[in-house]
């Protein structure tokens, strides 16, 4: 792409109201291309990734019925998040709302934490996301592995370069197509429940729900041992924030959006699980499989198998492409702050971020090599640090509503047009569940390395954090406000 094809945008103070409703590009040089239809979708679609699709079997071989309350607790915590986002995201609408709202209401330091952080999250996901989407084409398709995921990078990255229209419609499909099968599969076993048929129709009856151990049976500490999986299933909710910047009508369609998390969570997560191991009783799932896989086959629906391998394949493409999008919006958020490589800031003429999604694509490409080469233990400790560092932008916008309802309270800050109901006091008790969640994959060995890798990552962006603030001592970006 020529020069002449992309704008470069300046990257001077960043005022409090910059991207504001108002502004009819966001007030970034984006365009606002993401109707109410995208935005809805790409939060329903949100949560609903590989997580339930496929990590629900090793969580239900662990807690068993009892994994169904976890998701409804989980869920709940999930619904607090999103209003407090959506309570910031109604006061000041951006594009990298992650990092805005940390940078303003807690410093520099917190916002270049939080960008950077979120950043690693999508690329590391993104890697992780179309290396799967290559195996699962393995199922149809006699291929390399490596040449899917070589034509899924380019096809995405392609696509996120044309215009926001273009990710939003790629997303509104993908997010429709794990819906329907979701959707599909709670009709299928209401079916068998009452009319009987199928193979699993003699079985199939509610009191799998306690008669197999109890609805608890491997105890309390099994259930609390999934929470660092379950948490994993809702990354990416979040993403609807990233939006903001670039939806038609921020006011009405995040809001909206927002507002359809608990029916979501009930549904396609509790209403989900509820009937599955209504009809398979929970002892004949396994780690590593999917619930959904075994289920069909359980009910003797040989065809089950494919529809999954194609539902999980388009989530994990789903997820890519949010990578795509998300990374290049946070990496010009930071160069606009100057807390990042200026180059960061240009954008097509189509409002993307060229620079930003392009280093990130190549990145994630690099990764699908190493996958290749080396698919053993390692890269599965560096996929569990993606928990953290998404858990991470869910605790700076928990911290950040606090201190803003704080300050608009006292009058200091206009008051948002959606405020979170119950708060403070839900953000702070989201914020408790969050620790318990760290605190229990501290004592799992399976993700106690990601605890590891996060002090590495800290050291990391504080030693770059001073090093830029050395080098530009008078930019306002390393000023508390």
């Amino acid at each position: 792409m020529s020069s002449t094809q992309v704008d470069t945008v300046s990257d001077g103070e960043p005022g409090p109201g910059r991207g504001g409703p108002s502004t009819p590009h966001g007030g970034e040089g984006y365009q606002r291309g993401l109707g109410a239809r995208q935005i809805q979708m790409i939060a329903i679609g949100g949560a609903i990734g590989t997580g339930l699709f496929l990590g629900a079997g090793k969580a239900i071989s662990k807690a068993g019925p009892s994994l169904i309350l976890v998701y409804a607790v989980a869920g709940l915590v999930i619904f607090f998040i999103m209003r407090a986002l959506g309570e910031l995201l109604m006061y000041r609408p951006v594009s990298g709302s992650f990092s805005e709202y940390a940078r303003e209401f807690i410093g520099p330091f917190a916002g270049f934490v939080t960008g950077w952080t979120y950043w690693l999250f999508w690329v590391v996901t993104g890697i992780t996301e179309v290396t799967a989407a290559a195996q699962y084409m393995t199922y149809w398709f006699d291929v390399p592995q490596w040449v899917s995921a070589l034509l899924f990078t380019i096809i995405l990255y392609g696509a996120n370069l044309i215009s926001v229209k273009i990710f939003g419609e790629l997303e509104f499909w993908f997010s429709m197509v794990k819906v329907t099968a979701i959707v599909g599969m709670i009709l299928i076993c209401v079916g068998i429940l009452t009319l009987g048929f199928s193979d699993a129709g003699d079985t199939a009856t509610v009191a799998h729900l306690w008669n197999q151990g109890g609805f608890f049976p491997e105890g309390i500490g099994g259930t609390l041992m999934t929470l660092q999986i379950v948490m994993f299933a809702f990354l990416a909710v979040e993403l609807v924030g990233v939006t903001a910047g670039e939806s038609k009508d921020p006011e009405k369609t995040l809001p909206k959006a927002i507002n359809t998390v608990p029916w979501r969570i009930a549904v396609f997560y509790v209403g989900a699980l509820i009937m599955i191991l209504s009809v398979v009783p929970w002892t004949e799932f396994q780690p590593g499989i999917s619930p959904f896989v075994a289920a069909f086959e359980k009910m003797g629906l040989g065809v089950g198998a494919a529809i999954v391998n194609f539902v999980v394949l388009t989530a994990a493409l789903s997820s890519c492409n949010s990578g795509m999008y998300s990374t290049g919006r946070m990496l010009r958020d930071l160069a606009l702050n100057g807390q990042g490589p200026k180059f960061f800031t240009r954008l097509t003429r189509s409002g993307t971020p060229l620079a930003g999604t392009t280093f990130s694509a190549a990145l994630m490409m690099v990764g699908v090599w190493i996958n290749y080469q080396w698919p053993g233990e390692a890269f599965n400790y560096v996929v569990s640090f993606a928990t953290i560092s998404g858990m991470w932008a869910w605790v700076m916008i928990l911290v950040c509503q606090i201190r803003y309802r704080a300050k608009a309270d006292r009058g200091e800050l206009p008051v948002s047009s959606f405020r979170a109901p119950g708060a403070p006091f839900t953000s702070w008790f989201a914020l408790c569940f969050l620790a318990l969640v760290v605190v229990m994959m501290g004592i799992d060995p399976d993700t106690r390395i990601s605890l590891y890798c996060a002090p590495l990552w800290a050291a990391i962006l504080l030693v770059s954090y001073r090093v830029l603030r050395a080098r530009d001592p008078q930019n306002a970006a390393f000023a508390k406000r």
